[in-house]
């Protein structure tokens, strides 16, 4: 299995880890989905169920901490 979109954890900023979050969390999707027609198919029902929205953030959310993580974002910068 060749991940071409992931070279690494490591971003220069925060803003570009959050970019990479979303990507994962896509890239999950897609390899859980395999077929894009059922994942298009699906679509209209989860963009009007809160409960579904929110679990999707919250998967992102989980792809950032792991993100930030890597990349040290919490380090005291005093």
């Amino acid at each position: 299995m060749t991940i071409d979109y992931l070279e690494s954890l490591q971003c220069p900023t925060a803003a570009e880890g959050r970019a990479l979050a979303f990507t994962l969390a896509r890239k999950t999707i897609a390899a859980i989905q395999t077929d894009p027609e059922v994942r298009k198919k699906l679509r209209p029902t989860y963009a009007e169920d809160t409960a579904q929205l929110i679990a999707s953030s919250q998967v992102v959310a989980i792809e950032f901490q792991t993100i930030a993580m890597a990349n040290n974002f919490w380090r005291d910068e005093k």
